[in-house]
């Protein structure tokens, strides 16, 4: 085997861990998403070990990044799809972070529970996940059109968490029971998790877009993500 066919083989390795790391992000948020909806502790628990393993997966991806880079001296394009993945494990890993986020308002909750109700707040864990698996497939077909229509929809995003939010303030402001405020406010925690949880799937799809055409792309520019 080549030097080349070992390159590409380790590159076609790094592929298909960011595809189970994705995979295994997307499990991580569906299961808060559904441990939320139901108050279950047991399921939450769940999205917390998941969440030990996507760590533990990035470090190992970053390990592997590191020794190609030292061992294979890459050229400018291979090193472009190297800094790429190394970019996309640190912002897959922060979603597991919202995903286990919107897990840790769950015991809050079931100890002062909020009568607020928001078909606003499933379609933005709908959306955000539709976000996160397409910027994965993007990625693993090279699909610049699909990155960069994935980094568009955080706008979708952004306007349901406003509208969340609004509601939230309105409804926190008629309520005089202290404790149902402080419940309350909780789901506005787990609105907030998954706003940034698109801000960083918006963030992959872009790395995407840079790994395949060279250039730097940002759906917002304006935007300051945090």
């Amino acid at each position: 085997m080549s030097v080349r066919e070992r390159f590409d083989r380790k590159l076609n390795e790094l592929r298909s861990d960011i595809l189970k790391m994705g995979n295994m992000v997307e499990e991580e948020l569906k299961l808060a998403l559904k441990a939320l909806h139901a108050l279950d502790t047991n399921l939450a628990n769940q999205v917390f070990e998941i969440d030990k393993a996507v760590n533990a997966l990035r470090f190992s991806i970053e390990e592997e990044c590191f020794e190609l880079i030292v061992t294979q001296q890459p050229a400018a394009r291979d090193l472009r799809a190297i800094v790429a993945v190394m970019n996309m494990i640190v912002d897959l890993e922060r979603m597991g972070d919202q995903a286990k986020g919107v897990a840790k308002v769950i015991p809050h909750i079931l100890q002062y529970p909020s009568d607020l109700q928001m078909v606003e707040f499933k379609e933005m864990g709908e959306a955000v996940v539709a976000m996160l698996h397409q910027s994965i497939t993007a990625y693993t077909s090279n699909n610049v059109d699909l990155a960069r229509a994935v980094a568009a929809q955080d706008d979708k995003v952004d306007a349901l968490y406003a509208s969340i939010f609004t509601q939230i303030m309105q409804h926190m402001a008629q309520t005089k029971d202290l404790e149902k405020v402080e419940a309350t406010y909780e789901v506005l925690r787990a609105a907030r998790e998954l706003e940034r949880f698109g801000d960083l799937a918006a963030n992959v799809a872009e790395r995407v877009v840079y790994m395949v055409t060279g250039q730097l792309y940002e759906a917002k520019p304006s935007d300051k993500k945090k």
